[in-house]
């Protein structure tokens, strides 16, 4: 059975657009359609493309889906909110932090283009999926649980691989082919402009392309005619130039991106980042030989990122970092016979971190005379090796087993703190060895089975490992003010590292069930519950606490307002942990009209619940009951969907950090599209009945009760109020 594939209605297969009268799925809807794969051949022929190495668990997000949520966020994470099992922590206008089945940042394993970006900040502000904007994405594929372990690797919940348009070529005797696009989007709440464009020029084995995007948007307005959030305007600009050469069926591709974000606001950290230079290469080397199919890729990524106080937020704090990411990986495929397949593969990966505030005049001895070395050179370096086998038994049973090794190396220099009130935890840092070596194994275990047409099985058993980052290793002071600084988890307590730190073992057996109609066009149901247990989970340790805040009327803000009046600092700590839950999706298309055009049903529901079993306490962020739900339509041309967002009270919260509860809410979604000749009109109204909410993984609004003067009960962040959204796509 192929991946599931997120889709609009009207999209069709190569195989079923052959047929007279083919029914397409509903718009946006989860669907699986046979040999459900992207037309394109770079995604199609890749090594992993196809099979158990694409589990049940799989959705793919197609452009044509990515297109109807291009007018709503300019946040690449957010799109993924339509897959089974994923939820965001947020984070700044364009830089949400995805969590799958409740495993988050770095246990879920992101790629761009191939690329691993680390981020580089104490406080991630600069996520992986932040250096490619949604209009320049062409495929995402997400797989929520058990991983192969060719698409694995150095983490635990799954993996979110994100390709951006491939080069394409013209057809024999065509001579130049040039194509392009141009679009334009504008949103009411915060107003919100985003600009895109693609412009590409091939022959039938070169081709040349640009993508670029710019988008601003000032602070967005809470529901119920509130009042703005503070720190949550940004500004972004990125460009990629793709370079493609074509020789029969193998394909060469380079490309080289600037990513720059001028200003972006972090309404529940007590940073801003204030300026954000990146230029990533990569290159992919896609073969097909006699013996099997071989996939080469290099990259290099640097980041010049800096920190301090946008004007919603008082003060001056200057914090600057440096980080660079080089690595390649090279995989191969080889149909061993008709019924087996064997992948085996290497990757490399190395990250540099420089990481240092400079002094705040007359701040001494807090924030000088000398500079803050927070992370001074440090290095992590990643080599890993997979071999995985996939065989079918016969026409209804297949199974996959795959083993990896990942050896981690780490190491930073000595550091200093801003004057001699943090002599004493430099010194302690100082005289311990900060090389550490880490070897990781993880194996993956899949059995399919499908014994009809109308029906699909799969049982799956996981074992994968995450080492610490170089902040959870090597953040070294215990101050309260340094130790602030560090957390990307938006609840404004403080961190410190830890160089004793374990890598994360996770255990995970997940079972799906999926029943659909012969042709996987007109309905779907698929059922995955799973459960996962990881040694030495890396939570936290209380250290101590700060400053205390008297009680005030929040009218009637108070029930969802910090559990306890006090902020803490906290330093990373192993234990054990357990998180189950279950993931639903499905679609239906119910009635077809020549008259009324088609109508369809789709929806997805997610359920997952973590625990520290050292202390019982809940595990941090983790997504309550929620389901959406989508009504969609088309007539020729025209597309509509109504959504309904619903998401249970988050009231079992991780005590130790003081996260606050939040009560349930749903949201109503409106969006159209039509397509006139070249032209494409998208419309959308966020949030239809202006409500107020506040998102369970929004974290405390740190911006609002600075600006109170840091007195009384801080609030959960508030979701965005209404929005109304439209924009133009003009292809030529």
């Amino acid at each position: 059975m192929p991946p599931v594939v997120v889709q609009q209605k009207g999209e069709a297969t190569q195989k079923t657009a052959k047929k007279k009268a083919p029914t397409p799925s509903p718009q946006n809807a989860v669907t699986a359609p046979p040999k459900a794969q992207p037309t394109d051949t770079t995604f199609a022929d890749g090594v992993g493309s196809k099979g158990l190495a694409v589990p049940l668990t799989t959705t793919r997000l197609t452009k044509k889906a990515i297109q109807s949520q291009l007018p709503n966020t300019n946040d690449t994470a957010q799109i993924l909110t339509k897959v089974p099992g994923v939820s965001v922590y947020t984070s700044g206008g364009i830089s949400s932090l995805p969590a799958i089945n409740g495993l988050n940042g770095d246990r879920a394993k992101v790629l761009i283009n191939g690329m691993v970006i680390s981020p580089a900040c104490t406080n991630q502000m600069n996520p992986p999926l932040s250096y490619i904007d949604p209009s320049q994405v062409a495929m995402a594929e997400v797989i929520a649980g058990v991983t192969p372990v060719s698409k694995g690797g150095d983490s635990l919940g799954g993996t979110i691989i994100v390709e951006s348009r491939p080069p394409e070529f013209a057809d024999v005797d065509e001579g130049v082919r040039t194509s392009g696009s141009i679009s334009a989007f504008y949103r009411s709440n915060g107003d919100g402009v985003t600009t895109s464009a693609h412009a590409e020029a091939a022959t039938q084995n070169f081709s040349i392309g640009y993508s670029g995007a710019w988008a601003k948007s000032d602070d967005y307005s809470r529901g119920d005619d509130g009042p703005i959030v503070r720190s949550t305007l940004y500004e972004a600009y990125n460009h990629s130039l793709t370079l493609g050469i074509k020789n029969g069926e193998d394909i060469f591709t380079f490309q080289g991106i600037y990513a720059s974000v001028p200003y972006q606001g972090f309404v529940n950290q007590r940073m801003d980042m204030v300026d954000n230079d990146a230029w990533l290469f990569n290159l992919r080397s896609l073969t097909h030989h006699d013996w099997g199919t071989l996939d080469f890729r290099a990259f290099y990524h640097e980041t010049k990122h800096r920190m301090d106080m946008l004007a919603d937020k008082s003060g001056v704090m200057p914090m600057s970092v440096d980080g660079t990411d080089a690595g390649y990986s090279v995989k191969a495929e080889i149909p061993l016979t008709t019924v087996d397949i064997l992948r085996v593969g290497n990757e490399f990966h190395r990250q540099t971190l420089n990481d240092w505030w400079p002094p705040v005049a007359g701040m001494a001895p807090m924030m000088g005379p000398d500079t803050f070395v927070d992370i001074n050179h440090g290095t992590r370096e990643r080599l890993g090796t997979f071999a995985e086998w996939e065989h079918r038994w016969d026409p209804a049973w297949s199974t996959l087993i795959g083993v990896r090794n990942d050896m981690v190396w780490m190491d930073t220099g000595d550091v200093t703190g801003y004057s001699s009130m943090y002599a004493a935890d430099a010194a302690a840092f100082n005289a311990r060895s900060h090389e550490r070596t880490d070897a990781n194994f993880d194996v993956t275990a899949l059995t399919r089975y499908e014994p009809s047409a109308n029906e699909t099985y799969e049982v799956g058993y996981a074992r994968k490992t995450r080492s610490p980052n170089l902040y959870e290793r090597y953040a070294w002071s215990t101050g309260a003010m340094a130790a602030d600084m560090i957390g990307w988890y938006g609840d404004a307590n403080g961190y410190v590292g830890n160089l004793d730190l374990k890598p994360e073992i996770g255990n995970t057996v997940s079972v799906t069930a999926g029943w659909h109609d012969r042709e996987r066009r007109v309905w779907d149901i698929k059922v995955t519950p799973y459960y996962t247990y990881v040694q030495d989970y890396i939570d936290a340790n209380f250290l101590k606490s700060q400053s205390s805040m008297s009680g005030m009327d929040m009218g009637g803000m108070s029930a969802m307002a910090m559990q306890s009046s006090e902020f803490v600092t906290l330093q990373f700590a192993n234990h054990d942990a357990q998180l189950y839950g279950v993931n639903v999706s499905g679609s239906v298309n119910f009635w077809e009209s020549s008259v009324y055009g088609q109508f369809g049903l789709s929806g997805i529901v997610g359920y997952v619940n973590g625990e520290n079993l050292d202390t019982g306490d809940a595990l941090y962020h983790m997504m309550p009951l929620n389901a959406q739900l989508t009504l969609s339509h088309q007539l020729g041309n025209w597309s509509n969907a109504v959504q309904l967002t619903m998401v249970n009270a988050k009231d079992d919260v991780n005590e130790l950090r003081h996260e606050p509860t939040t009560p349930g809410y749903a949201l109503v979604d409106l969006r159209s599209s039509y397509q006139w000749q070249n032209v494409r009109f998208d419309f959308a109204i966020e949030n239809l009945f202006d409500k107020l909410y506040y998102p369970p993984l929004g974290g405390v609004d740190w911006a609002d009760y600075a600006a109170a003067g840091e007195v009384g009960l801080i609030s959960p962040v508030p979701g965005q109020g209404r929005s109304f959204n439209a924009g133009v796509t003009v292809a030529f």
